[in-house]
């Protein structure tokens, strides 16, 4: 007779409930329809699901609700809860209303079924907890041992006297100290509105895997309260500490962001209110992401606003066509037409037209060649790196001019087929393109000097490219509002007139620009915790301790090994050596029992090379003065930069293992570029070589991830840090020996430069730190006294 009691009336609705939440999300209707009555009629008439040797037997539960087909691993997976929690409430003891008196008169045909059911195996499993913590103790089964009671806070066997290292260790020790299974703790610490599953607690404990979820770490903090032990105490002991947690709850983020942002978010995100998490996102996206600082939010707006002219072909090295071709080919391109400007433009960069890729072709070649062609002459010669930003800053101003006036770049809009560096020689174009600067930043910068300085170097007498091709006036034709036909009239009739005219205009608008000109980007902003520390290297040097205390467990994660130790060696060769980007990025390594490269070698490759030295026993950095920017610096003399790095803190440990195992590993079989730093090769690269950019973005990223504190989580080496480049460090260097020692001279070779350039833009020596430092002198008579 079914038993319509209070009690299985309460947890019928229960289970129906369960079966809309999880159920019905993921299967159809009519298998929801055969399981419901199915799991209803167990508990009215108090019967088991159908088990197999202790575990669930789906196949005869597929038969009974008729979904055999349907019943896959995640509908099981969704079910098991259901069914474990009618198992719980059949061995728990009866309800008031439902004990009823012994009969008596009771005839042996109505007592055979129950002696058969106390005859049966007993399959009675510890409950689980309920979400307050509070675990009623079982009845014990007919023909069973009763099961061990869960308890909130169990009693300890024996007192802790080992504190194992490993995660795994640790959470096999605490289980055995309190005497709990794997399967007693996933009663106890996982709720039934839950779908943690117990094989992944089974694999933590086997040392398979490792919490890695949100889920799993408001696990562990379950199990740390349940044992007594300290907050954080399992997440400490675990083997990759700098690795990101998935599960966060960030609504409409994009996957991308989620990637860069959930680093940096706490464990408990999930459970803070909405107004905290708000608050959360928004430090990490303003401090860590982007940067707090104003030049950092002005470049972030007008890094959106894309509008140069991008020369594909020209870059340094390559074989360029002859100045004198330019003439011939200054007709190619009549035929473009004049409607192709601002559609393209309005849409982000666009490729130069012909002609003017060959003209820019030809300055470069005219800059960058050993020997200048028969008939020109030049003062100066550009490098790799100047060439490159050349190229790139004159391709922002033709942009600019070809830019649509009605888009937001709002620019003059001159047709693409119009643009030409003869352009270049008339006040009129330099009088829009700075006070468009101008007006886009608010006020002028030391940027818009040195454009003028580019233009009047391009204009000198007898060295000016310019000057020396008064071809390139035959593709300049009258623009409104900033050539008129007079001005082209005058330059045909008296080219090196015309040519002096627009020197004397762009010397004396660089002095007045030189005069109300701002600095809109601090170089000292980032990093001016540091600076102002006492030592500041001390202060930074806390990144590299931040570092090796996360670093991850080689032989169990390699790759993310390899490339801590990356990051470790990126910060400790550019505190000992104090290059600049560009030669560290290009340092080349010759291990151990190699031939190292020749000096005349390097000195045609332009880049050092790391090698170990037998004479002085100890890693040897050597690097020709012709691989440095400031090669013609009275530092070098014309002499090689050569340092033995110190074997301290490690340093060389970690050298000999990156240089034999973990830089291998980054390569993971790709063309090895010889360079002591390479990328972490994936399945869509195709260089391992790092450039100027990506070394820059591995730098910021090595900042983000252990340099800037982060109160939420506290993780991270130094409060108010914001990310920053490599060029930092040799502001850091220098400022930390005239603290020292208040020496420009001393400071100056700590960065291979002279004390002037040490004066006016690394050093931070403000008048209360050169006042400490005498006082310091000054005081040791009182002390003496």
């Amino acid at each position: 007779m079914p038993k319509h009691d209070l009690s299985s009336r309460h947890f019928q609705r229960k289970i129906s409930q369960f079966c809309e939440l999880r159920i019905a999300p993921i299967t159809s209707k009519r298998v929801l329809e055969n399981i419901r009555p199915f799991l209803m009629s167990l508990i009215i008439y108090r019967r088991s699901p159908p088990l197999r040797s202790g575990q669930l037997d789906w196949t005869a539960i597929g038969q009974a609700c008729d979904v055999e087909a349907e019943l896959t691993a995640g509908l099981k997976k969704q079910l098991q809860p259901g069914l474990d929690a009618i198992i719980r409430w059949l061995e728990g003891p009866l309800a008031v209303e439902e004990q009823r008196p012994p009969n008596s008169t009771a005839s042996p045909d109505k007592m055979a079924p129950t002696k058969k059911a106390a005859s049966a195996p007993s399959t009675r499993k510890p409950r689980r907890a309920t979400a307050d913590g509070m675990v009623l103790p079982s009845e014990p089964a007919p023909g069973g041992p009763a099961p061990k009671p869960i308890s909130p806070f169990p009693e300890p066997l024996f007192d802790a006297t080992e504190d194992p290292v490993s995660f795994q260790d640790a959470l096999v020790y605490h289980m055995r100290r309190f005497g709990e299974t794997y399967w007693q703790l996933y009663r106890a610490v996982v709720h039934l509105n839950e779908t943690f599953d117990n094989k992944t607690l089974l694999s933590w404990i086997q040392g398979e895997r490792v919490p890695r979820s949100v889920a799993s770490f408001n696990i562990l903090r379950r199990i740390e309260g349940r044992y007594r032990l300290a907050e954080g105490y399992f997440k400490e002991k675990l083997p990759h500490q700098a690795r990101s947690l998935y599960g966060h709850d960030l609504g409409d983020i994009s996957p991308s962001e989620r990637r860069r942002i959930s680093l940096h978010l706490p464990e408990d995100f999930n459970s803070l209110p909405f107004t905290k998490r708000e608050e959360i996102l928004d430090w990490v996206r303003r401090v860590i992401i982007s940067g707090s600082t104003e030049y950092r939010r002005y470049q972030a707006a007008a890094s959106k606003q894309r509008y140069a002219i991008r020369f594909p072909g020209v870059t340094y090295g390559s074989s360029f066509l002859s100045s004198r071709s330019l003439a011939a080919a200054a007709g190619t391109n009549q035929n473009v037409a004049e409607e192709l400007d601002d559609p393209d433009l309005l849409s982000g960069v666009v490729d130069a037209p012909p002609r003017l890729a060959m003209e820019m072709a030809d300055l470069i070649r005219f800059k960058t060649s050993t020997l200048t062609a028969i008939g020109f002459q030049r003062s100066g010669v550009w490098g790799e790196e100047t060439a490159s930003q050349k190229i790139e800053h004159l391709g922002l101003m033709f942009g600019a001019l070809a830019a649509s006036p009605n888009g937001v770049v709002k620019g003059f809009g001159v047709p693409l087929s119009r643009l030409s560096f003869g352009l270049l020689v008339f006040p009129g174009v330099w009088e829009w393109y700075l006070q468009w600067r101008e007006q886009r930043r608010g006020f002028y910068t030391k940027w818009e000097e040195d454009m003028l300085m580019v233009a009047q170097a391009l204009s000198r007498a007898d060295v000016g490219w310019i000057r020396q091709h008064p071809e390139l006036l035959r593709n300049v034709r009258p623009i409104a509002g900033l050539i008129e036909q007079e001005e082209i009239d005058f330059a045909a009739r008296d080219w090196n007139g015309a040519c002096d005219a627009f020197h004397r205009h762009a010397a004396n608008r660089s002095k007045e620009i030189q005069r109300v000109a701002r600095v809109h980007r601090d170089p000292f902003e980032p990093i001016m915790c540091v600076l102002e520390a006492d030592s500041p290297l001390a202060e930074y040097r806390k990144i590299t301790d931040e570092i090796v205390r996360r670093m991850p467990d080689e032989a169990r994660y390699p790759r993310p090994a390899a490339e801590a130790v990356r990051s470790f060696l990126l910060l400790r060769l550019g505190l000992h050596l104090g290059l600049r980007q560009k030669n560290l990025r290009q340092l080349r390594v010759c291990p151990r029992g190699h031939y190292p490269t020749s000096e005349r070698r390097l000195e045609d490759l332009k880049c050092g090379e790391l090698r170990w030295s037998d004479r002085d026993q100890g890693w040897e950095v050597l690097i020709p003065s012709v691989a440095f920017k400031n090669s013609g610096s009275s530092f070098f003399g014309q002499k090689p930069f050569r340092l033995i790095l110190p074997d301290l803190l490690d340093l060389y440990q970690y050298l000999d293992a990156y240089i034999d195992r973990h830089r291998g590993v980054l390569l993971g079989g790709a063309r090895d570029p010889g360079t002591l730093f390479v990328k972490t090769v994936k399945t869509n690269s195709t260089d391992a070589a790092y450039n100027s950019t990506t070394f820059y973005e591995a730098w910021r990223t090595v900042i983000q991830r252990y340099g800037i504190y982060n109160p939420y989580t506290g993780r991270g080496a130094i409060k108010g840090l914001l990310p920053h480049s490599p060029h930092n460090l040799r502001d850091i260097l220098a400022t930390h020996i005239l603290k020292q020692t208040g020496s420009y001279e001393q400071a100056s070779y700590a960065i291979q430069d002279t004390p002037d350039v040490v004066q006016q833009h690394y050093g931070r020596f403000l008048p209360q730190d050169k006042a400490a430092l005498a006082a310091k002198i000054l005081n040791q008579v009182w002390e003496a006294a």
